[in-house]
């Protein structure tokens, strides 16, 4: 949670920089500002830390306005006690539902139609660094996604994936990932 209008304006460049060097490689002046002024991602992103200080400054019904923006406009719903981490990359973000008090690290990649919640309202997913979940995947329950994991195209998950690994089918299966050695993230 931020603090301070430093940490907000802290975490939106920080954002800026992940998502840059996710999008373009690099984290030049031109690839940030194209970052900034053309993504669908940063916008949530920017959308969703607005809507956390507003939490923190106990500002009333800023949270749930942006929140309905943000859905009705870039079709993606975040529940107001999820924490996204640095640089979260909505690939395409139509459709994608993360919801109670799931945990979602830095750099997690969503390529659109995801749902990350429960399934039997017993908690929420937690979902480490550098994961990436496919097209229609789902993620239920108290589960933990580890490190550098991949999530399949309409991949169920009711599982802990250990970091590392592949996660596919319905209901997931997981594997270690065999391109690990290669994988610059």
């Amino acid at each position: 949670m931020m603090k301070s209008k430093r940490s907000m304006l802290g975490a939106l460049v920080s954002d800026a920089l992940e998502l840059a060097k996710a999008a373009n490689g690099d984290t030049g002046a031109k690839s940030i500002a194209k970052m900034v002024l053309t993504s669908d991602s940063y916008r949530i992103t920017a959308l969703n830390r607005a809507r956390e200080a507003a939490l923190d400054y106990h500002i009333p019904l800023v949270n749930h306005v942006l929140r309905v923006a943000q859905t009705a406009v870039m079709g993606i719903e975040i529940g107001k006690d999820v924490t996204l981490g640095k640089g979260v990359y909505f690939v395409h973000s139509l459709g994608i539902v993360i919801g109670g008090d799931a945990r979602i690290g830095d750099r997690v990649r969503f390529y659109g139609n995801n749902t990350v919640g429960t399934a039997k309202d017993n908690g929420y997913p937690t979902i480490e660094d550098d994961v990436w979940i496919g097209a229609g995947a789902r993620i239920l329950g108290p589960v933990r996604i580890g490190a550098r994991s991949r999530i399949g195209a309409n991949a169920v998950v009711l599982q802990d994936v250990p970091p590392d690994s592949v996660a596919v089918g319905i209901p997931a299966r997981v594997f270690p990932r065999k391109d690990t050695d290669d994988v610059v993230l």
